[in-house]
């Protein structure tokens, strides 16, 4: 269970890896490590597929520490990691033909406390409204990538339009969402 001493811990910790402090921050990931493997391993089929996802949980972090807003909660933004990293090797699996109790996985959430502040929800609807109002290629380009999953060569090849433009499209409509959405973005 974690509790709001070990999320104020935490994020601490993650101030102090940010700062640089290199031995701080190994031991921040070895001490989450344990809490997100066991978060996996009651959420995935499988131990091997737990412990990938941890991998997985641990390389997101390290690639995107620098997103971690010190002024707010440590746990919510892990949480937020765990959560897409478990829907990734749900996918990976259901796309291998993999048997997978979606409805099951798909209440994640740690033991205890808020684990999502009102400020973080989306309304679904005006998440819909917001895709609505991307301009045509953007629009095409996200619904291709990322609602449909296909890949860069499928969506190039259904739509007509280069992997590179593809890529230009989809990063700016996902700036734009998070601009519009409130989250912020590049």
């Amino acid at each position: 269970m974690i509790d709001d001493d070990v999320d104020l811990r935490w994020a601490s910790a993650m101030r102090a890896a940010q700062a640089g402090d290199k031995a701080v921050y190994a031991a921040l990931l070895r001490e989450i490590s344990l809490v997100v493997a066991r978060y996996c391993r009651r959420r995935l089929p499988t131990a091997e597929d737990a412990d990938d996802t941890v991998q997985d949980v641990l390389i997101t972090i390290h690639k995107i520490r620098e997103t971690y807003d010190p002024a707010r909660p440590f746990r919510p933004w892990l949480v937020t990691i765990c959560r897409r990293r478990i829907a990734d090797r749900l996918r990976t699996l259901k796309r291998r033909g993999v048997h997978v109790d979606l409805d099951a996985a798909s209440e994640v959430t740690f033991d205890a406390g808020v684990t999502n502040d009102a400020e973080g929800r989306m309304n679904a609807a005006d998440l819909r409204a917001a895709i609505a109002a991307l301009p045509p290629g953007q629009r095409q380009a996200l619904e291709m990538m990322k609602l449909k999953e296909m890949s860069l060569a499928e969506a190039s090849a259904a739509s007509g339009v280069s992997v590179s433009a593809l890529k230009v499209a989809t990063h700016r409509a996902i700036a734009a969402l998070r601009r519009t959405m409130g989250g912020g973005g590049s």
